[in-house]
């Protein structure tokens, strides 16, 4: 099952995870079924390296932590400023962080937004 002599070589490749088809056949880095149309990968997961997310004075951050902003923030379409001292709760770390924006919260009286971990410190 799934043993075939590809030119010259005898290769074995794994059924289709999908319909247990012993027709798969490679594609590239991709194994692909002719059946049903599936393509996976087959090389094992390699560990996948998390990314650390710090606050300004480098303490390590988590989902639904408390911080306090470190310095006065402006930001566009507002005439007042998100102050020193202000306090998010439960926030959210981003992984594709856009600008360098990796942290997801609602600011009371400013609503949700993304932060930068270097203007927070953990609280």
């Amino acid at each position: 099952m799934g043993e075939r002599k590809i030119a010259g070589v005898n290769e074995t490749l794994p059924p289709c995870p999908k319909c247990s088809s012993d027709l798969t056949y490679e594609m590239g880095a991709l194994l692909v079924c002719p059946l049903c149309a599936h393509e996976w990968n087959d090389e094992p997961a390699e560990e996948v390296q998390e990314s650390v997310i710090k606050d300004a004075f480098g303490t390590v951050l988590t989902d639904g932590d408390t911080v306090s902003v470190i310095k006065d923030l402006k930001f566009k379409g507002s005439s007042t400023a998100i102050k020193v001292g202000t306090k998010v709760r439960n926030i959210r770390l981003v992984e594709d962080a856009v600008d360098g924006h990796d942290i997801d919260c609602k600011v009371d009286g400013f609503g949700a937004m993304q932060l930068k971990s270097s203007v927070v410190k953990k609280v």
